[in-house]
């Protein structure tokens, strides 16, 4: 008699019925089995990072002529710089904030944010938002560090709240508008209170009117093994999602600043009622980090003091590589509805604290 194996029907047992089959063969080479025969019928050469980077590489050496031609012309290097600068500021914080995104993935278990932050929702937005003081870092490292709180099981209200607050508020930031603004002490004041306004007026308006289908969080494999794997593993996850919309927002940025006549701005320095939306969106534009933006408004002396506080509370909450890296880590549904609230909040509460202390 063949060998026989047994099968598992629910309901099966003692019913008079024999629901043994035949066995299939241990052959290897058997198609219903997948032996190696059948593998490598089906199996097609993969292209991954590596033979892409190598493709770029081999275009690049055969039209390096054709290229320096182009990188030669004046917009051409003016636009590397930009691109290059925006980058190169990011990067640094960047991998901060993954890192840390990681450690917070792997080494901190979900029950300690359920005893940091207070269970009411209400209260955690104003509790997460004022944990960004103690953050050293830029609006590239929040991203993934409020994805990496959403996965932890933090309310997506409070892990918003800081994503905004962070780069805005923290020791770094202040100290530097400080050292931009000698004469001027309130700006630093001014900024650090509209910044933490906004970001708690974000995290409420989410309680209120956000849906969880509108975050869609890339899925991250759980690595089996040691926690050092895990660690390693989250990290090569994030820096794909956000250094690769980096370099896309950091385009975008440097395509603005060479296309966008200087012009402009004078003209619309002379409009009180048009200068403080046109910073705010000079501060999209450009996406500067906001370690160095407050020494960019600085310059920016033919504009009100109120105009340059839009512009750097918008600007380490709503910027072109900003959003590009949102769109990455929480999807790009999430980033069409985010970022236009968050602008007209940052360019609202701007105004009035302008208004008031400035």
């Amino acid at each position: 008699m063949p060998d026989t194996e047994r099968v598992a029907v629910a309901g099966g047992v003692g019913d008079g019925i024999d629901w043994s089959v035949p066995a299939e063969p241990a052959d290897d080479t058997h198609p219903r089995r997948g032996g190696p025969a059948e593998r490598r019928r089906h199996t097609r050469p993969r292209v991954g990072s590596v033979e892409v980077l190598a493709g770029l590489l081999i275009l690049l050496v055969l039209l390096r002529g054709r290229l320096t031609g182009l990188v030669d012309s004046p917009r051409w290097q003016t636009w590397t710089t930009v691109f290059v600068s925006v980058v190169v500021q990011a990067i640094p914080f960047l991998v901060f904030g993954v890192l840390l995104s990681a450690v917070i993935a792997v080494f901190v278990p979900r029950s300690f944010w359920a005893r940091a932050l207070p269970r009411h929702p209400a209260l955690a937005v104003p509790v997460a938002s004022c944990a960004g003081v103690v953050l050293p870092g830029c609006e590239c490292g929040s991203v993934p560090i409020a994805g990496s709180l959403i996965r932890r099981g933090v309310t997506p209200a409070a892990a918003l709240a800081f994503l905004l607050a962070a780069p805005a508020i923290n020791p770094i930031v202040l100290t530097a508008t400080a050292v931009a603004f000698p004469d001027n002490p309130e700006m630093v004041v001014a900024r650090g209170l509209a910044s933490l306004v906004v970001a708690m007026l974000i995290g409420w308006l989410w309680l209120r009117l956000g849906r969880t289908e509108w975050i869609r969080l890339p899925a991250r494999a759980e690595p089996e093994g040691s926690r050092a794997r895990a660690f390693w593993a989250a990290c090569r996850h994030d820096v794909i999602h956000a250094g690769g919309f980096l370099v896309l927002g950091a385009m975008a940025a440097a395509t603005i600043n060479v296309f966008v006549p200087e012009v402009w701005l004078r003209q619309l320095a002379g409009s009180p009622f048009l200068a403080i939306p046109a910073l705010a969106v000079l501060a999209v534009l450009l996406s500067i980090c906001s370690e160095a933006d407050a020494f960019v408004a600085a310059s920016l002396s033919q504009f009100s003091l109120t105009a340059r506080l839009a512009f750097l509370v918008v600007g380490p909450m709503v910027d072109l590589k900003l959003i590009s890296m949102q769109a990455g880590m929480f999807g790009r549904g999430f980033a069409l509805r985010f970022a236009p609230a968050t602008l007209v909040l940052g360019v609202g509460v701007a105004t009035l604290v302008g208004a008031v202390l400035l």
